[in-house]
């Protein structure tokens, strides 16, 4: 994300940190709503633990993981603080994990949709979504630069968590969902879920395969349709 635009950085400085602020907007409506939709769901279905823990709600400060942020802002993928979920205190058992854990993707999905929404009833213009707009002092221009990577934002954060690799929600999905028969294999997964992840993050990085690439790319090419550009 912000990795790929550090020329603007030297080229307009205000530019950069208007983009940054863009950037940030996107990010903190994304991953506290992604969260408090976890949180709420589990409530829902019986578990008050993350009530009790002060995660039910809006307030961004309860949700943001400091490295998951870190890693959205700059390089495009990450994550929230993990909302705290007791599948004993779940009525409906697995399936009600399942139903805990797509809560949050589907949230940022319906954001996307309500942030190009916008784009379409002509309240934000992808006209204004340029580097001319990131230097002018024009509202609407920033709202609109923000408007696009709240819809980007939002869709990378629910195709990256829907992966199904523990501990992403994608995760919580597969072993709720799994039939019984393969819970044995799920539980086996689940314990080098971490290390698979890691290796998903860092393929393009040793190897030609670029997993995340060929992930987002259609989210970026989505983007695009959904704001008009």
């Amino acid at each position: 994300m912000l990795l790929f635009n550090a020329d603007l950085l030297l080229d307009d400085p205000f530019a950069f940190m208007v983009l940054i602020v863009s950037v940030l907007v996107a990010l903190l409506i994304g991953i506290t709503v992604h969260e408090f939709s976890h949180a709420a769901a589990a409530t829902m279905r019986g578990d008050f633990t993350a009530q009790r823990l002060g995660r039910l709600t809006l307030n961004p400060k309860a949700h943001l993981s400091p490295t998951g942020t870190i890693m959205l802002l700059v390089v495009g993928f990450g994550w929230g603080k993990p909302v705290p979920v007791d599948m004993f205190r779940l009525r409906g058992g697995r399936r009600a994990l399942a139903f805990v854990s797509a809560a949050g993707p589907a949230s940022n999905v319906v954001l996307a949709f309500l942030f190009a929404a916008l784009f379409q009833l002509g309240v934000l213009s992808v006209d204004e979504i340029s580097r001319s707009g990131l230097e002018s002092f024009n509202l609407r221009a920033w709202a609109s630069i923000a408007g696009s990577y709240a819809v980007q934002l939002n869709l990378i954060l629910a195709v990256f968590n829907l992966l199904p690799v523990p501990p992403l929600d994608g995760g919580g999905i597969l072993a709720g969902l799994a039939p019984r028969g393969a819970l044995p294999a799920v539980r086996q997964f689940q314990k080098i879920g971490p290390m698979v992840l890691l290796v998903i993050l860092v393929s393009r990085y040793v190897t030609d395969l670029n997993i995340l690439g060929m992930v987002f790319s259609p989210v970026i090419d989505l983007t695009s349709v959904l704001i008009g550009g």
